[in-house]
């Protein structure tokens, strides 16, 4: 029956007299308990391999909430009930390199792993490669229908190189398969406000722009870059985020 856990639990019970003057309710209820409590960390460490998040410990527990960074903590435990995963909304995580983008996106899909969604994490360039070469192979369509059914979806690194007429219309058919039906992770170091400009087809960055930013949650990242006095690579949660509902 692959009760694994509960037959573990049975045989310390068995073993430890301590559990000797519990009812058989009661004993009976812990065995329950170590097993279901061993599926769902099995279940989330599925999870958390599948997402190939590129900090894989990051977590919303640790997000810290000084006087300077000017974040509420009502604001990330409003986040970390992943509302936001299942109104299908798209968070913007923005900052200069280095304040810890990389950090709050995974932790984020980390906290939605947690509580049951599935999660994809992809730097933007590497996306684009993933997508050319699926055209090449004819596994196109196939990697756009993974896409669509990840709950949340993080692209790391958006806007951080010149965009090809090709990355614009892959980009495109991601979030036309997504809008109002996943949730979605962008983080740059590129304010919204420029990401029109920077898709430089107008019809297109209409189209790109309209699905993502409009509507939006906002968190954007303050302060100097900590990587010299820590050695981090995008990888700490550091500087002060301010959060806002684009309009």
């Amino acid at each position: 029956m692959r009760l694994t856990a509960m037959a573990n639990a049975w045989l310390e019970q068995s073993n430890n007299t301590a559990f000797a003057d519990l009812s058989f309710d009661e004993r009976l209820a812990m065995l329950v308990d170590s097993e279901w409590n061993n599926r769902e960390n099995k279940r989330i460490s599925r999870s958390l391999k599948e997402a190939k998040l590129r900090i894989s410990q990051a977590c919303i527990e640790d997000i810290e909430y000084s006087a300077r960074r000017e974040l509420e903590k009502a604001t990330i435990r409003q986040y970390a009930l992943c509302r936001w995963v299942t109104e299908h909304q798209t968070i913007l995580v923005t900052g200069k390199t280095g304040t810890g983008k990389t950090y709050v996106s995974c932790a984020l899909a980390n906290q939605a792993c947690r509580k049951g969604f599935r999660a994809c994490y992809r730097r933007a360039p590497r996306l684009y490669d993933e997508l050319r070469l699926a055209r090449a192979d004819g596994t196109y369509a196939r990697l756009l229908a993974r896409l669509a059914k990840t709950d949340v979806l993080v692209i790391d690194d958006f806007a951080i190189t010149p965009i090809a007429e090709v990355e614009r219309r892959d980009l495109f058919e991601v979030l036309e398969d997504r809008s109002e039906s996943r949730a979605t992770i962008i983080a740059s170091q590129l304010e919204p406000k420029l990401w029109h400009d920077y898709l430089t087809d107008p019809t297109t960055a209409d189209a790109i722009c309209d699905r993502i930013v409009r509507g939006s949650l906002r968190i954007a990242l303050k302060g100097p870059s900590r990587r010299k006095n820590r050695g981090d690579v995008e990888d700490s949660d550091l500087q002060s985020p301010v959060v806002e509902t684009l309009p």
